[in-house]
């Protein structure tokens, strides 16, 4: 059967374009983790009671995903009803604009409480365009893939925020190296003014892709729900429940990526903060490997096996990181984080885009998993909020902060276990409860 070469090319440039969209956008998101782990204490909030100054710094952190889903009932809707697309290039200007205002703030000795307001409104922001950017990437990359092939296409929107992460902190660095004095009165700020290139760019990529087949075919052939909401809690309810399970594994990202960071430089360990950006990013750059060789393996033997592999494996390689960090031994540090972040927890964070996308039809995929992922995000963001507080007054108790995180994989692992297997399903039977399977691809020629 011959394809036309332009059809051929569309899930390359789908994932293409989500990979570097999720990169830029999730770029300017984490840069804000690694200043509210080393910077914001200082400059925001009251620098005579330390522990309390880092809490309320961290818990700017998790206001964001308090807002996802807020966000992700907007946005869900409304792309649900004018396309993916039309999502992609408002959260990505959205995010961009929220960073670089971040970096214009008054600090906290200029403007005295006004100074924190802003910050949290930024950042409330930031939330929202989130709450948007994953599940529109997502859907857009899934319902432009092969049938046989979703899981590698889809994780390319995962791969794309590893590499904003790794982006992230590789900037972070030199402005993290320079003299105290410096990274407090302007350096912080430099990472937050970039997000304007960070916009640009991601606006003249996202502009030039086309809407989904099925997107299109949704609305000529039956037209699109008025209501996607209620369509989504009528009839995939129990969906819904199972992607907000399920997102709670987000909760071992956000533990490494800011609590983990701020225990490790802290006083009572005392390692650098260049060195443990490096364990951030070095982990990073092996997620980038890990994410579509988990996602291929899971369009052979089925996305349920390989996210239980990634929930199971980080409620383990988790508590080995934390337990190395108070151990002060920097080697073993990088090694387990590693291990932990850019390996284990690549299964589970690589496959979701598609399973998750995989349990709802297309009239109301974006709906289903924005809201479903947002929901579950907000938990996993004061997931650090709340380990600040577990970990005592004096920051020190890592062992109750390990068992917290895996208890967090506990529901992911549930989620998984009553899900049903997708990795088959023809793309237009998705959502619904038939049991074709995907045909042997043909040889295509372009």
């Amino acid at each position: 059967m011959s394809v036309p070469a332009e059809a051929v090319g569309q899930p390359k440039k789908a994932a293409t374009a989500a990979w570097i969209g999720s990169a830029l956008e999730y770029y300017d998101f984490f840069i804000y983790g690694s200043a509210a782990a080393l910077i914001f204490p200082k400059v925001f909030f009251d620098e005579s009671d330390p522990a309390t100054a880092t809490l309320l710094s961290l818990a700017t952190f998790g206001v964001a995903y308090a807002a996802r889903p807020v966000g992700a009932l907007f946005l869900g809707h409304v792309g649900d009803r004018v396309g993916r697309k039309k999502i992609m290039v408002f959260t990505l200007i959205l995010m961009g604009l929220s960073t670089f205002l971040i970096g214009c703030l008054p600090t906290r000795h200029q403007v005295g409480t006004l100074a924190p307001v802003l910050l949290v409104l930024c950042r409330v922001l930031q939330g929202i365009s989130a709450a948007g950017e994953q599940a529109s990437a997502n859907s857009m990359s899934l319902e432009h893939a092969p049938a046989h092939r979703r899981g590698f296409f889809t994780s390319f929107t995962l791969s794309g925020t590893q590499g904003g992460q790794l982006l992230a902190t590789l900037v972070f660095l030199p402005v993290a190296a320079l003299p105290e004095d410096q990274l407090l009165s302007w350096g912080w700020r430099v990472p937050f003014w970039l997000s304007v290139a960070v916009a640009v760019v991601g606006f003249v990529i996202r502009r030039k892709l086309d809407e989904t087949p099925a997107f299109e075919q949704q609305a000529a052939s039956e037209g699109v729900p008025k209501l996607p909401l209620v369509v989504l809690l009528r009839e995939h309810w129990a969906d819904v429940l199972r992607v907000i399970g399920g997102a709670l594994i987000a909760s071992v990202s956000t533990i490494f990526t800011v609590w983990a960071l701020a225990y490790a430089t802290s006083d009572a360990v005392g390692m650098s903060r260049s060195s443990m950006l490096w364990v951030g990013a070095l982990a990073n750059l092996v997620a980038l490997a890990a994410i579509p060789l988990w996602a291929t393996l899971s369009d052979r033997i089925g996305r349920r096996p390989v996210f239980l592999i990634g929930a199971a494996g980080s409620a383990v390689t988790m508590f080995l990181y934390l337990w190395a960090i108070s151990k002060g031994n920097y080697p073993l540090t990088l090694l387990l984080g590693i291990v932990a972040f850019g390996v284990v927890y690549s299964a589970a964070n690589g496959v979701w885009p598609s399973f998750y996308g995989e349990m709802f039809p297309t009239r109301v995929r974006l709906s289903g998993m924005a809201i479903g992922t947002q929901i579950g995000f907000a938990v996993a963001g004061f997931a650090v909020t709340f380990a600040a507080q577990i970990a005592g007054p004096d920051g020190t108790d890592w062992s109750s902060v390990a068992l917290f995180t895996a208890a967090l994989c506990v529901p992911p692992l549930i989620a998984a276990l009553t899900a049903r297997e997708t990795h088959k399903v023809p793309t237009e039977d998705l959502g619904s409860r038939t049991h074709r399977e995907v045909p042997r691809p043909e040889k295509v020629t372009a």
